[in-house]
């Protein structure tokens, strides 16, 4: 299976390259702290190896030994994992649900730093996502250029011009999400040219199309709202680099075509999934905007901050994003967030780790309704924008799935194809 491909080979690779990372930054660590840095960087790496053989040579999966906050809710999910009638008893890295162990690694990548200090603070990851953002320098002159150029006659722009533009920024925001590290094992995967040139020819390949839905949501809550209600849209973010800033000229967009009055952002608390996005890239991010030597490239950096400054867009994360749990838990885990959610007019997930968490990342008949796959999550009308890298999908015509399946085995995970999946809830 493909879980089988990633737990094998992929997550060994990314293993490799953050070990890798951690040699390369030696003198930094001993230009910073000194004998201290270097020891810590030892442990770090000797920590990691171990990780790596265990993972290889199909080990238990043992509780985490850190005192960090969350450790106590990973250790309640290995005893409950440990308690499935259909386990083994004893969960392994091969024998345990992909979407568990995945997280797992990704969890003790951060204890091995955590625990050694001073390069506790230290992103592995960092690198990498500084670099996507780099090489994808064109494709986000492109969109910054656009849509600054956009701006200056919004206020003009009818019911039907607005629709397009919002179609358009959706589809960019989720064509964006292609470029995802962790799915490349850290290999470049950065975004070449302009993302506006294609979107035409993309169309096709959008299995669930349900814009209209998210538009005719935004304009109702538009005409409805009052003076005491603000229309809020929250995106749960995916990946730093080319994708951030698509979703960043998105929140933009439906400030300033009066979509919505607030949004809210939430990313990772820890480095996650190679290239998903903390705080410190979120501020990264717009901080490189702000001070690129491109007109419109630090327009955008300078409006954003100034929305960060206002309050109309905020940034959160929260410890459950980086949890093993299926977001059906939420209400139960993480009540406090669950509730937040709940203040929201939209809720718009990017990508396919928010998608597999979405759905309980199992083994669905493709046809089966995305309302019965959320297993009553529901805090608001929801939206996933996703492109396909896993083989989990829902919500499909039927027959649609096998179609596709027929022609190319490989459509679920190839990143080709996309979903843009409303639920409006109750």
């Amino acid at each position: 299976s493909f879980a089988y491909f990633t737990i094998k080979d992929r997550l060994p690779q990314i293993l490799t390259r953050v070990i890798d990372t951690l040699h390369r930054h030696k003198n930094e660590f001993f230009e910073e702290h000194g004998e201290k840095g270097v020891e810590a960087e030892k442990r770090a790496i000797s920590f990691l190896s171990k990780l790596r053989n265990e993972l290889q040579t199909d080990k238990p999966v043992t509780p985490l030994e850190d005192e960090l906050p969350d450790a106590v809710l990973w250790n309640q999910y290995l005893d409950y994992q440990r308690s499935l009638p259909n386990g083994s008893g004893e969960p392994s890295w091969f024998q345990s649900p992909w979407l568990y162990v995945e997280c797992y690694m990704y969890r003790r990548i951060h204890a091995a730093l955590a625990q050694n200090p001073p390069i506790d603070n230290f992103d592995v990851f960092k690198e990498g996502k500084a670099q996507n953002f780099f090489e994808s320098q064109e494709a986000v002159i492109a969109l910054c250029t656009y849509f600054q150029e956009l701006l200056k006659n919004i206020k003009d722009l009818d019911e039907k011009r607005l629709q397009e533009e919002l179609f358009k920024l959706l589809q960019v925001s989720l064509w964006g999400n292609k470029c995802d590290l962790s799915f490349s094992a850290g290999e470049d995967s950065s975004q070449k040219s302009s993302p506006l040139q294609s979107l035409e020819n993309m169309v096709p390949y959008i299995l669930v199309n349900d814009m209209e839905k998210v538009w005719s949501l935004l304009v109702n809550a538009k005409k409805n709202r009052t003076e005491r209600s603000n229309v809020r849209v929250d995106i749960i973010l995916d990946n730093a680099g080319f994708e951030l800033v698509s979703d960043l000229v998105l929140a933009d967009f439906l400030l300033s075509s009066k979509l919505a009055d607030e949004v809210y952002f939430h990313g990772k608390s820890i480095p996650w999934y190679v290239s998903d996005t903390t705080k410190h890239d979120f501020n990264w991010t717009i901080k490189q905007l702000e001070s690129a030597n491109h007109m419109w490239m630090s327009r955008c950096g300078i409006n954003w901050e100034g929305n960060l400054k206002k309050g109309i867009w905020v940034f959160h994360d929260h410890m459950f994003w980086t949890l093993p749990h299926d977001f059906s838990s939420m209400s139960e885990v993480a009540p406090d967030l669950y509730a937040e959610l709940q203040k929201s007019n939209l809720l718009l997930f990017k990508g396919d780790l928010n998608y597999r968490k979405l759905t309980g990342d199992r083994k669905w008949e493709y046809s089966v309704p995305f309302h019965q796959a959320l297993n009553k999550f529901h805090p608001a009308p929801l939206c996933s924008l996703r492109t396909l890298k896993s083989d989990t999908q829902v919500g499909l015509k039927p027959g649609q799935g096998e179609q596709i399946q027929a022609s190319e085995p490989e459509w679920m995970v190839s990143g080709k194809y996309g979903v843009v999946q409303f639920d409006g809830g109750l």
